[in-house]
């Protein structure tokens, strides 16, 4: 039965690097898109946020249906669906000359973005236990090597027209759907599927449950306070290196091209590496302190090179994500991997409409200062704060385990 499943991983990974190529190509560009939407630049940061958050709001509610919905099914048709969605967005973004209209449009991209949640689903499906935490990190290695292509290659085609990007993405997108339906083979065996509960399909409700699995606890809380800095830094980078560094698409474009080169490094190899002589707690801990560091210097960079000395400084920061969600992924029933990560999914998916909402407005306020004034870099200490709170309850969480476990044991 394994030897027969295997050849899905490789499959799986081709499918995401399609899906996060056609995904990055729009990031450097939906800021300049929405420039020649508004008047100014605090009325374009506040836009931007709402776009960013409608798609986090979509995909919070949708990612728990639809992780329970491939444990009941499969996973391959959910793909399917939710690659066929993201590509209906892309191209009703380029055909759209209204902002409603790609507030429309980025609500049903988050609504059937859960490609990477069952994708982690279908990984999980085909790889032990032990292998777990490295399945996830070339996971995330593709996911990062899918920004290494696409970023760049949106801020090139801008060059040309602003909305090429837009266009070339949903052709991705087509090719990853044809892709999908004629070689991605399933992965969830018929013995090992389960019926849909739509209690636990709520989002509020699978965050509790997932609280409650034996070894997991507060790791959800972790979760909680390590997703929203990264949808601080996600969401406000392309603005904040405007505003500060005067960068344009191209140059966002190729400073995404770095975080991809540095993620695809850290989660590849590093992690690995990692894994074997730290373990998944110690490597989680290492991850989440790099991290925090990394953002203090974000926000006090003062010239563009800068960034590109801090990016390459924090490859371990790259490697917390994985190590966590291999720790919760073999804490649960191998039948419900779906609706776990799908509930995961969820907590990037309301940071995504939480971090945006909170780091636009004050973007927006700091968008008048001098470039060089440390306040502009205040969304970055925000997340450097609750960066470091996820290291001080991971460490009391992990701490209070192994006097347990020694309790139990001794």
């Amino acid at each position: 039965m394994q030897l027969r499943r295997q050849p899905g991983l490789p499959f799986i990974l081709v499918t995401v690097f399609l899906d996060t190529l056609g995904f990055g190509l729009v990031i450097p560009v939906l800021p300049a898109l929405v420039a020649t939407m508004t008047p100014d630049k605090q009325s374009q940061a506040h836009w931007y946020g709402l776009l960013l958050g409608s798609y986090g709001f979509a995909q919070f509610f949708s990612a728990p249906l639809l992780g329970a919905i491939s444990d009941r099914y499969g996973r391959r048709s959910v793909l399917l669906v939710s690659i066929f969605g993201l590509g209906f967005n892309f191209l009703l973004t380029a055909l759209s000359p209204w902002l409603w209209l790609l507030l429309v449009s980025r609500l049903i991209g988050g609504a059937s973005g859960a490609s990477f949640t069952v994708a982690g689903a279908y990984a999980a499906d085909v790889t032990s236990k032990e292998e777990r935490s490295r399945s996830f990190g070339l996971l995330g290695a593709i996911f990062g090597l899918g920004f290494i292509c696409g970023p760049v290659l949106g801020g090139l085609l801008t060059t040309y027209d602003l909305r090429l990007p837009y266009f070339v993405a949903a052709g991705f997108s087509l090719v990853n759907w044809a892709y999908g339906f004629f070689v991605l083979p399933e992965s969830l065996p018929a013995d090992r599927r389960s019926a849909i509960d739509f209690a636990k399909a709520n989002p509020f409700l699978a965050l509790v449950a997932l609280s409650k699995v034996q070894g997991i606890g507060n790791l959800v809380f972790v979760y909680i306070l390590t997703a929203f800095p990264q949808f601080i830094l996600q969401s406000t980078w392309v603005l904040y290196t405007t505003f500060r560094f005067g960068w344009g698409p191209r140059e966002n474009g190729l400073s995404l091209f770095s975080v991809g080169i540095a993620s695809a490094l850290g989660q590849a190899f590093l992690l690995g590496f990692l894994l074997r002589k730290l373990g998944d707690v110690r490597t989680a801990l290492l991850g989440l302190a790099s991290s925090s560091v990394a953002y203090v210097l974000y926000g006090l960079a003062t010239q563009g090179w800068m960034i590109y000395a801090i990016i390459l400084g924090n490859l371990c920061g790259f490697v917390a994500g994985p190590a966590l969600q291999g720790i919760v992924s073999k804490a649960v029933d191998p039948r419900h991997q779906g609706i776990t990560l799908g509930s995961l999914n969820s907590i990037n998916s309301i940071m995504g409409v939480i971090a945006p909402l909170v780091g636009a407005p004050i973007l927006a306020a700091v968008s008048g200062l001098d470039p060089a004034d440390f306040r502009v870099g205040a969304t970055f200490f925000l997340a450097a704060i609750a960066q470091l709170l996820a290291l001080g309850q991971a460490y009391l969480h992990f701490r209070r385990r192994r006097l347990i476990q020694a309790e139990v044991t001794g």
